[in-house]
């Protein structure tokens, strides 16, 4: 009887089964019918989970990506895979100008960047064929305030030419001045372009017992400088004050090369540069040349022109000057946060609602 019951069940399980499976080809046939009218969208990186978690559940889109973290799209591959999308979910990597567009064609609507720099993008270019854009900042402003002050740190304390000596056998008697550095401790710091990101790393730096925060910027930014108690000063004041000076502002034509021999040649001798912002901001040769001669005391950089910056760059021969490969925003937290930031921005935009974080052209 249990043997009878058992087939019974298990011919009952089988029909079911089938009853299940002609359903779900039922389904799924719908199912692909309905995929092949959603909007198309191409994803030029193996973004972070979470990002690809909402463009999955959302089931507003039929996505493509180039799954790899490691390499970037090839340009040619890249043209390829843009033409007919309704939206782009793009990195800093990725330039997206005339060529670009002209390729993708009119169906592009949303160009969604996972990042808080928008130098990659061709704005003009975006504006005439009227493609919203979307981008990331805020999400990453603890993320890069922190990393700038680890820098910051590193640099003016030389922790990496002592980790450096203590490898290779350096270490030997105590000295009296053998690796000394800057201390934060009743220095000024200023800041160029004081944003949210700039706020937050001298709210970092407070506790150092810094004496005074200065900062330049298009205009004067009150609002936000009352946060820090921060006091706005011209280019020139910025350069001769300050004990440590952080470069926060965005890449743009103004901009461009703004770190310059003009600005190095002011700095004391003691200074502190530090660069977390763009690589195109400074102009490397001449931050080399304030580096060897001792015209400033040490550099730190998360950004660099180009990116990555060829090993065999003059600037990578110099103990006071610190290179990292772009990692301000390099948490897990941050970068998960960056990339579903990213999504919701373009689903949103192919809807045509506003954006959580939208660049208006």
């Amino acid at each position: 009887m249990a043997m009878w019951c058992s087939r019974t069940a298990l011919r009952r399980l089988q029909q079911i089964s089938v009853s299940q499976l002609k359903m779900a080809e039922g389904l799924a046939s719908t199912s692909q019918r309905e995929m092949s009218t959603l909007p198309r969208v191409y994803v030029t990186r193996q973004i972070p989970p979470e990002g690809l978690k909402v463009l999955r559940e959302s089931g507003k889109v039929q996505f493509e990506l180039w799954d790899s973290d490691d390499i970037s799209v090839p340009r040619k591959e890249l043209l390829q895979k843009v033409r007919g999308v309704d939206a782009l979910l793009c990195v800093l990597t990725e330039k997206i100008d005339a060529e670009l567009l002209d390729a993708a064609g009119p169906n592009l609507k949303v160009v969604s960047t996972m990042s808080v720099g928008f130098d990659h993008l061709s704005l003009d270019e975006l504006k005439k064929r009227g493609i919203r854009v979307g981008y990331t900042p805020e999400v990453l402003t603890d993320s890069v305030a922190e990393l700038t002050v680890a820098l910051l740190l590193t640099t003016s304390r030389r922790l990496i030419e002592a980790t450096h000596e203590a490898k290779t056998g350096g270490w030997g008697t105590w000295r009296t001045l053998w690796l000394c550095g800057y201390e934060l401790a009743n220095s000024t710091v200023g800041i160029l372009g004081l944003g949210r990101i700039g706020v937050a790393i001298a709210e970092r730096l407070a506790p150092f017992k810094v004496k005074k925060f200065i900062y330049t910027d298009v205009a004067p930014r009150p609002e936000l400088a009352s946060v820090i108690n921060a006091e706005y000063v011209s280019f020139d004041q910025l350069a001769k004050e300050s004990d440590f000076l952080a470069v926060c502002c965005a890449l743009t034509p103004e901009t461009k090369e703004i770190c310059n021999k003009n600005l190095f040649s002011k700095m004391k001798n003691t200074s502190i540069f530090i660069n977390t912002s763009r690589g195109g901001v400074v102009n490397q040769e001449d931050l080399y040349e304030a580096l060897a001669t001792g015209q400033i005391a040490a550099a730190g950089l998360d950004v660099t022109l180009p990116e990555p910056l060829p090993t065999t760059h003059p600037l990578f021969t110099l103990k006071n000057c610190v290179i990292l490969p772009h990692i301000a925003s390099a948490s897990y937290t941050t970068r998960n946060a960056m990339s579903a930031l990213a999504a919701n921005n373009l689903l949103l935009g192919l809807q045509g609602k506003p954006m959580i974080k939208e660049l208006k052209l």
